[in-house]
C-alpha cells in the first residue's frame, strides 16, 4: 500500500494532538478536581454527545428510544447527584 500523503498525516496528527492528547488533560484535570465517582460519569455524555452531533451536523434522525434514553441518563444524574433525594426529603418534613 501506497504512504498516506500530507492530508492522512495532517489527520493524524490533529487526531492525536486536540482529540486525544487535550480530552486526557481535560480528563486528568476534572480527575483532580471532582474525584474519580464524577469523572467516570462524564461517559454516561457520551451517547448523549454522539446523537446531537449525528443530528446537528449529520442530519440523522432522533427516534423516540434516543430521547428515552436521554432522559434516563440525566434522571440517572439528578438520582446521583442527590439533592433531589435531600429536597424531597425537606418537602416531606
Amino acid at each position: 500500500m501506497p504512504w498516506p500523503g500530507a492530508a492522512g498525516f495532517g489527520a493524524t496528527v490533529g487526531l492525536t494532538l486536540f482529540s486525544t492528547a487535550l480530552a486526557y488533560i481535560v480528563f486528568f484535570r476534572l480527575l483532580r478536581n471532582v474525584g474519580a465517582g464524577n469523572a467516570m460519569l462524564v461517559s454516561f455524555l457520551t451517547p448523549v454527545g454522539a446523537s446531537i452531533l449525528g443530528t446537528a451536523l449529520l442530519g440523522e434522525h432522533l427516534a423516540p428510544h434516543n430521547l428515552a434514553g436521554m432522559v434516563l441518563i440525566f434522571a440517572g444524574f439528578a438520582v446521583i447527584d442527590g439533592r433531589l433525594l435531600s429536597a424531597a426529603r425537606r418537602i416531606a418534613a
